[in-house]
């Protein structure tokens, strides 16, 4: 018979009223199991629920000349392992309540799995995560099925406006640097990946040096120290990955237009911009919640669609990775409206360079900052996601109880030389994807 599943543990929890009654920001525990993995953790008894996360520093940046290889071996880990098939393992995690997931992306690569935390439930759900991680099968029948997902989710790609457009804006943005190519690859690498890569790569990167393990759960330490070593305590231990090479400054402006025949224009704005432990982290996140974070509130869309009905949305953010990830304004127009909207965000940024946010604006931004805070770690799953990163950038552990008091601490000349520091309008590069424009050169697709 089936275990109920944790989705419809929830439901009944929701109704019973279940549910943490104060707010508190969560003490995080750290340490490293013998293998050298290191083990983020918080306990969390409201609910019978555990939450864990692998994360391998094994993203789409260590593909080397073999686009796609991250994602493809990442992928393979669940079509077979041990003697168990795809679906046996599809099974067995249903059976026992279980949710498993997998991810990559151009940092990370990442296992999650969520269970009750029934010990009969728990454990064998742990030892299968433990059995993908060091028994992968790699079998031609499902290597295959994956490489033909793989490709046909390049297909799509190649028809979608803003798929086409993410793509060529970080090609412009980094270049040769490894995060110029997205984890899914190109459709040239993915079909000639083997089996004996993905082995090669899964041996290198997925060991225990080079693994974050974040916990959150109704669990003691002595027991979050014993799921810790059931998931990843047979993994060699190996080394780090290597660090990655600096991203390069821009040396001028690049404005690429492709033609795609839809009638909104996708634009793409933006730059290098900083890593997760950049000193002017809260400046420039304070400084962006004002630019083009917050939705209505924000400078960007209240200059393109409120004053000007250009766009339905539009906005700015950092894309915080390992080493600098690009800073990206963005937002879809009408093809003819395409000059005009792109002058405005030109306008607007350069306006908030120059002169900074106001005082209102700061002030509603750091209430807005600060009074949704608790919201965001709220859920376990919040909560772990925190944990991963901060484990896996290395940031300090007291990063969730010192949010507020870092929000509170940004000044206007704080932003303004934050902002000054690491955006350059006059290196900017702009993909438009859509009509006809008079801009920049054309490639057609």
């Amino acid at each position: 018979m089936k275990y109920c599943t944790i989705s419809v543990y929830l439901f009944a929890a929701g109704l019973l009223g279940i549910t943490s009654p104060v707010f508190a920001i969560p003490t995080i525990q750290h340490w490293e199991t013998p293998n050298g993995a290191k083990v983020y953790f918080v306990p969390a008894p409201d609910i019978p629920i555990v939450d864990v996360d692998v994360t391998f520093d094994a993203g789409s940046a260590r593909d080397a000349d073999k686009p796609g290889l991250a994602s493809f071996t990442n992928n393979m880990l669940e079509e077979g392992a041990g003697k168990l098939s795809a679906d046996q393992i599809a099974e067995n995690f249903d059976n026992w309540g279980a949710n498993f997931s997998h991810s990559t992306d151009r940092d990370m690569a990442s296992l999650t799995l969520r269970s009750l935390s029934d010990p009969p439930l728990l454990q064998p759900a742990l030892e299968l995560v433990a059995l993908l991680l060091t028994q992968p099968t790699f079998e031609d029948v499902p290597l295959e099925r994956i490489r033909d997902q793989m490709l046909a989710n390049l297909k799509y790609q190649e028809q979608s406006p803003s798929s086409i457009a993410d793509k060529k804006f970080y090609q412009a943005i980094f270049g040769k640097h490894p995060y110029a190519i997205s984890a899914s690859g190109t459709k040239e690498s993915v079909a000639t990946l083997t089996k004996e890569e993905a082995k090669a790569f899964l041996a290198r990167y997925y060991v225990a040096k080079n693994a974050v393990v974040a916990i959150v759960g109704a669990l003691d330490r002595a027991a979050a120290e014993q799921i810790a070593i059931t998931v990843v305590g047979k993994l060699p231990p190996g080394e780090p990955a290597a660090s990655l090479p600096p991203v390069p400054d821009l040396s001028q402006p690049q404005t690429i237009k492709i033609t795609h025949p839809t009638t909104q224009t996708h634009i793409l704005i933006g730059q290098p911009g900083i890593g997760w432990n950049d000193p002017d982290h809260f400046p420039l996140y304070v400084g962006n919640y004002i630019l083009g974070g917050s939705g209505f509130a924000s400078l960007i869309l209240e200059e393109v669609r409120e004053k000007r009905g250009l766009a339905y949305s539009a906005y700015s953010y950092f894309s915080l990775e390992r080493v600098p990830g690009p800073f990206i304004a963005g937002l879809q127009t009408r093809n003819d409206q395409t000059e005009e909207a792109i002058k405005v965000v030109q306008t607007v940024m350069r306006d908030f360079l120059e002169k900074g946010p106001t005082e209102e604006k700061l002030k509603l931004a750091k209430q807005g900052i600060t009074g949704g805070f608790p919201l965001r770690i709220k859920s376990n799953s919040s909560i772990l996601g925190y944990l991963s990163l901060i484990g896996f950038y290395h940031m300090p552990l007291d990063y969730l109880h010192t949010f507020n008091q870092n929000i509170e601490a940004v000044t206007q000349d704080k932003i303004k030389e934050a902002y000054n520091r690491h955006l350059n309008l006059n290196k900017m590069v702009t993909v438009m994807v859509g009509g006809e424009s008079q801009t920049g050169p054309e490639e057609k697709k």
